[in-house]
């Protein structure tokens, strides 16, 4: 990790929802052109009834969409990006696992605002991400539409 408190290794999980796009071009704003690697990490939930490698086609499609989306805005800011598609049994062990195995410096991740019982809900996976990453960890929680 350089000294002066730069981010050279970006992680950014990429959930296939509607902030992948904007959470994705901030995370390249953050990254110094030539000086920092991006990894998208989608990761694929599967089902405990399942096995782990079972792969569901449609899914897996899908996935390799919305990595192929974060290469191509990578490309716009002319970083060099890596992407992968993890399965897993839940999304948090999955991004810190893959945050310690890259050594990232960063995890930028994007938050949509859910409710649950009426509640702004953060769900499982960024208090998980929160509590065990081995590195810093910056939200994105998208705009409210008023």
């Amino acid at each position: 990790m350089p000294h002066h408190q730069e981010a050279a290794r970006i992680l950014v999980p990429v959930g296939g929802n509607n902030m992948d796009e904007e959470t994705m071009r901030i995370a390249c704003r953050l990254a110094r052109r030539g000086q920092t690697k991006l990894y998208a990490v989608h990761i694929l939930e599967v089902n405990r009834s399942l096995p782990l490698g079972a792969v569901i086609e449609a899914e897996v499609e899908r996935g390799e969409e919305v990595l192929n989306r974060a290469e191509q805005l990578a490309g716009e800011y002319e970083l060099e990006i890596e992407t992968e598609l993890v399965q897993a049994r839940e999304t948090g062990p999955a991004v810190v696992g893959e945050a310690e195995e890259w050594k990232a410096d960063l995890i930028f991740m994007g938050l949509p605002y859910k409710k649950r019982f009426g509640e702004f809900n953060l769900g499982k996976t960024v208090p998980y991400v929160l509590k065990f990453a081995p590195c810093r960890v910056i939200l994105f929680r998208e705009r409210l539409e008023q």
